[in-house]
């Protein structure tokens, strides 16, 4: 497998600029954001299991790392049809926390202050939420990029959750804590490798390396979806016969990835693996019937999967209030 293609842009190099973005006149009516804030948690129901979608905060990346194996005027175009910026692209940040039996599991950390000031919101929304965090039994990390695990020590360098039980991808372990990964890969991306190593390293975090399949819990199931990172993973949960595929950023786009999926992105390692992966869950949740949650989705990123002809289309789920 291919680490890093000098012809891509990588995430990095991404971050690094972001603060320094200005955003473009505006051209279509965008929404301003408000100035008391918006919900920072979603709850709904399958079957028995209680879900909550908790926000990290947002992350805002230059757009010219969408679609780089496309003609850029054609993502270009795409982006402005769907009333998105051609210069930045916004993401949201949804961690995934299941309530099923006795468990409750977080899906991912988030990133601390160690990332984009944009981020690191999870532990507040945690408690805006109503959730303590004590009451957490399994943490789940998807994969070792920076908006997903670097929030997972505290100012102490210790775990932020002492008791709960940690699980990682034995793949996604084994690439990130190479001996002498960090002297492989541009410079620009050496930050990734040590922060990874960094938060796998953390005292206080015992890790259950998963593999393709395993139960964490009744109820809920990771399964491999390389491409992204090397050892990236997806959480698949069930009860009384309902089910919700939380992709992580084996889907990372709510309308390119869809429409196109034949593109993939400069923050993934390997682009031609990431768009068989990601073909494959999206024909696994159309065939099923499946609810699918995306990180990087609008908040809440919870909807559904159709076929339209040789592509997809996200349709955002029916809120339903108590």
């Amino acid at each position: 497998m291919t680490l890093f293609k000098p012809s891509r842009r990588d995430i990095l190099a991404m971050a690094a600029a972001a603060p320094a973005l200005t955003l473009p006149a505006v051209t279509r009516a965008e929404l301003g954001a408000p100035t008391t804030g918006n919900p920072t948690h979603f709850a709904f129901t399958l079957g028995e299991a209680k879900i909550t979608v908790i926000s990290d905060g947002s992350l805002q990346l230059p757009a010219d790392g969408l679609g780089v194996n496309a003609d850029p005027e054609e993502v270009k175009a795409f982006l402005e049809r769907h009333f998105l910026s051609p210069e930045t692209n916004y993401s949201h940040t949804n961690h995934l926390l299941v309530e099923i039996g006795e468990a409750t599991v977080l899906v991912d950390v988030g990133s601390g202050n160690r990332f984009l000031d944009t981020a690191g919101r999870l532990m507040a929304n945690l408690d805006a939420a109503g959730i303590d965090p004590s009451t957490i039994t399994h943490v789940v990390i998807t994969h070792a990029h920076p908006d997903h695990i670097w929030g997972i020590r505290d100012d102490f360098d210790e775990a932020i959750l002492p008791d709960a039980a940690y699980f990682l991808g034995k793949a996604e372990h084994d690439f990130w804590m190479q001996d002498g990964l960090a002297s492989q890969v541009p410079a620009e991306m050496q930050q990734f490798v040590v922060g990874a190593q960094n938060s796998i390293r953390v005292d206080g975090a015992e890790w259950d390396l998963m593999s393709d399949g395993q139960e964490i819990v009744p109820g809920l199931r990771v399964i491999d979806t390389p491409g992204h990172t090397p050892g990236h993973m997806s959480l698949i949960v069930e009860s009384n016969g309902q089910q919700l595929l939380a992709t992580g950023d084996a889907m990372s786009h709510a309308y390119t990835n869809f429409a196109h999926p034949e593109w993939y992105n400069s923050f993934d390692m390997d682009g031609d693996v990431t768009v068989t992966t990601r073909k494959r869950l999206l024909d696994m949740a159309v065939a099923d019937r499946m609810a699918v949650l995306g990180y990087h989705f609008p908040f809440p990123g919870v909807g559904h999967v159709m076929r339209e002809g040789d592509a997809y289309r996200f349709v955002p789920a029916l809120w339903k209030w108590s």
